[in-house]
């Protein structure tokens, strides 16, 4: 009886996929910096900006920005190339300056703000994990849940 309600599904579901954590952001960003010391900053850039799925799993992602703040590589292309440094969060927070700060300064760290979830759609918690490597920063952020 106990096997037929397991397999009609009655009283079972199937385990929820585990959201990406602060764990899974620093993992990414470090082993992107591996990657970066083995085969270079633009085969990195190549990687991110073609979306790889070694460095590109949906909601987390490596990024890259060089030390002034300009976006040197990201998965949604049109950001390339641009300066966001003064474009605030929902809450109107210049939490770019806090990126580019971080990796000019301790040269790894974490910055919280707000951002809209592009699984979600919702504008929610947003943790993003900056290391700096060379001339550039890799991040990697996750939604708090």
């Amino acid at each position: 009886m106990l096997l037929a309600c397991f397999w009609s599904g009655a009283g079972w579901s199937a385990p929820a996929v585990a959201e990406p954590d602060e764990k899974d952001a620093v993992a990414l960003v470090e082993k992107g910096a591996r990657f970066m010391k083995l085969r270079g900053k633009e085969e990195m850039i190549r990687l991110i900006n073609t979306r790889d799925p070694e460095y590109n799993r949906g909601a987390l992602y490596v990024a890259m920005r060089d030390l002034s703040g300009i976006t040197v590589a990201h998965p949604t292309t049109a950001l390339i190339g641009k300066d966001l440094r003064d474009v605030p969060d929902a809450d109107g927070k210049l939490f770019r300056h806090e990126m580019i700060a971080i990796a000019n300064g301790p040269g790894r760290g974490w910055v919280d703000y707000k951002f809209k979830n592009p699984v979600s759609g919702k504008v929610e918690a947003k943790t993003t994990y900056v290391l700096r490597i060379g001339d550039v920063a890799l991040e990697a952020g996750v939604y708090k849940h």
